[in-house]
This record gives C-alpha cells, sequence and structure tokens, in this order.
C-alpha cells in the first residue's frame, strides 16, 4: 500500500522503524495532551450539563453558572488528569496505530491493502484505541470527578487517594468499558474519515498534487480534513461520552443503568458543545501530529494509489 524505502537524505529515519513508531507516539502525546489542556474550560461545562441538565441548561448558561459560582479559576478544573491522561492515550493512539497500519497492511498485501484501505484504517485504529483507553481510564476518572462533585476535590492530589480509598483501584477502571464504547467508534471515525478525507480533498479539491504542494499546504489540508473528521466523531461517539460522565460521577452505578436512566434524549444533552470542541480538537490534533512529522522530517506517505500489479489486472493499462 506505502512505499517502505524513503530516500536517507530527505527523511530521518525509515518508514516503519523503531524511530519512526517513537516519534509517532511522541507527536501523539504533544497532539493530545496540548489540546485536550486548552479546552478543559469547554469540556467542564460539557460535563456538567451531561450531569445535572437542571443547573447547567446550556453550553452559555453553563459557563455562566460555573464563573459565577467557582470565578474564572473555577474553568480549569481537572486541567491536570486532562493533560496527563491524554498525553498516555495520544501516545497510544497515535503510536499504536501507526504500528497497526503497517502490520495489517503487510499481512494484506500491497493490492488487497489498497482494495480495503477504509477496513484497514478501521481495523488500525480500533486496535490502538483499544490500549489507550486502558492507559486514559485512570486519568479520565479523576477529571470527571473533580469537575462534576463539588467539594469532591479541586486537584489531582486529593482526588487520587480519596477515590482509592473509597473504592479501590475499581475506581479508576471502571469506566474503562464504557471509555471503550465511546472512544473506539470515535477513534475508527477520526482516522478513516480523515485519511478518506485527505485522499478526496487532494483527488478533487486541490488544484495539483500533493507532491507540488508546499508544506505548509499540506498542513492547511490536514487541518481541514480533520475539522470534517472531528464533528462526526463527535456524533458517533457522544451517548457513551454522556454514559461515562454519569458514572464516573456515581459510585456503585454501572454503565447499562445509567444509559437506561438517561434515555435517548438525555444521552444527547450537550452535543452542540462536544462538536465545536471534538471538531476544533480534532483538526488540532491532526495539524500538530502532521506538524511533529515535518519538524523531525518524518517519511509521511501520500494519498495511497492503485497499485500497477492491481492496474494490470483489472485492465486498467495499456
Amino acid at each position: 500500500m506505502v512505499c517502505l524505502f524513503f530516500a536517507a537524505e530527505e527523511y530521518s529515519c525509515e518508514y516503519g522503524s523503531l524511530k519512526f513508531y517513537a516519534l509517532c507516539g511522541f507527536g501523539g502525546v504533544l497532539s493530545c495532551g496540548l489540546t485536550h489542556t486548552g479546552v478543559v474550560p469547554l469540556d467542564l461545562v460539557k460535563c456538567r450539563i451531561q450531569v445535572d441538565p437542571q443547573k447547567y441548561k446550556n453550553i452559555f448558561n453553563g459557563f455562566s453558572v460555573t464563573i459565577k459560582e467557582d470565578g474564572v479559576r473555577g474553568l480549569a478544573k481537572g486541567w491536570a488528569p486532562t493533560f496527563f491522561g491524554y498525553s498516555m492515550q495520544g501516545l497510544c493512539k497515535f503510536g499504536f496505530y501507526e504500528v497497526f497500519k503497517v502490520l495489517y497492511g503487510n499481512l494484506l498485501g500491497e493490492e488487497n491493502a489498497y482494495l480495503w484501505r477504509t477496513s484497514l484504517y478501521l481495523a488500525a485504529s480500533a486496535s490502538a484505541e483499544f490500549f489507550a483507553d486502558i492507559a486514559l481510564a485512570p486519568m479520565e476518572a479523576a477529571k470527571v470527578r473533580i469537575q462534576t462533585q463539588p467539594g469532591y476535590a479541586n486537584t489531582l492530589r486529593q482526588a487520587a487517594p480519596k477515590m482509592y480509598a473509597e473504592e479501590g483501584v475499581w475506581a479508576f477502571y471502571k469506566g474503562v468499558v464504557p471509555l471503550w464504547m465511546r472512544q473506539i467508534p470515535y477513534t475508527m471515525m477520526k482516522f478513516a474519515c480523515f485519511e478518506r478525507t485527505v485522499e478526496a480533498l487532494y483527488k478533487y479539491v486541490v488544484p495539483k498534487p500533493r507532491s507540488e504542494c508546499s508544506k505548509a499546504e499540506q498542513l492547511v489540508v490536514t487541518f481541514i480534513a480533520g475539522y470534517i473528521a472531528g464533528v462526526f466523531c463527535a456524533i458517533v461517539s457522544h451517548p457513551a461520552d454522556s454514559v461515562v460522565s454519569v458514572l464516573n460521577k456515581e459510585k456503585g452505578s454501572s454503565a447499562s443503568q445509567v444509559l437506561v436512566r438517561l434515555g435517548f434524549r438525555g444521552v444527547w444533552k450537550g452535543l452542540f458543545a462536544r462538536i465545536i470542541m471534538i471538531g476544533t480538537l480534532t483538526a488540532l490534533q491532526w495539524f500538530i501530529y502532521d506538524s511533529v512529522k515535518v519538524y523531525f522530517k518524518l517519511p509521511r506517505p501520500p494519498p495511497p494509489e492503485m497499485p500497477e500489479s492491481l492496474k494490470k489486472k483489472l485492465g486498467l493499462t495499456e
């Protein structure tokens, strides 16, 4: 599907090498850690709308009530677990995605990897997110407690020992299954939609081939494709996100109990805020991730093209 050799003078490492995967993981740390921390105020209001819609009626009212009660500093509640949790998630999400994409592509072979490329993106991203959520779960649980339970804790150092004393290790991992429910569909959409949108933009919108575009022009395409992917991500994963927010706030509840109690309308509370947050977030994540690849001179394969052998089989060559 992709060429595994790149000229030594142009790139700092070979595609698929350990150095390549390590730097991709570092790009994931920056892209997820920085962006999620940057939107903590919006995430805090979104979580409060989900767990207490009577008090926080919409995004604007949510900001107003939060600032009135906690001051402007209150909007930063949960920044530490957000930064550490999503940095670890980004490491696994982007690093393992590249690993699984190469692994599954090699298993399929060049022709099948091209024909089944959307399925390849979906499988690689789902596999990566499985591990990423295990890394994220403890910090996500602490973040939601800090943001949605008044008086529970103001910092990660206060929340973590209190959670452990109340429920043991289970307190940090009871939300991992709903996290998988939320994040795996989200990540599958995030990567597959992004990859196919980039392919479509270069094919139908950008007036010249990718090879003739400057690095800056390529990064603009990355940002646009990332935003489009982000909107779909938010919609696909929002019901599970609502369940996670309520589950981590309450003690003794299960995901199925929360889902039944919220009902169909309840799980869509806060969707508008999440579309704004996730759309912007996803676009910035892809932009930062691709910028890291450019900075470290990592191989960045162009959108896939049909292999010559497959063209011959299909009679598409003269």
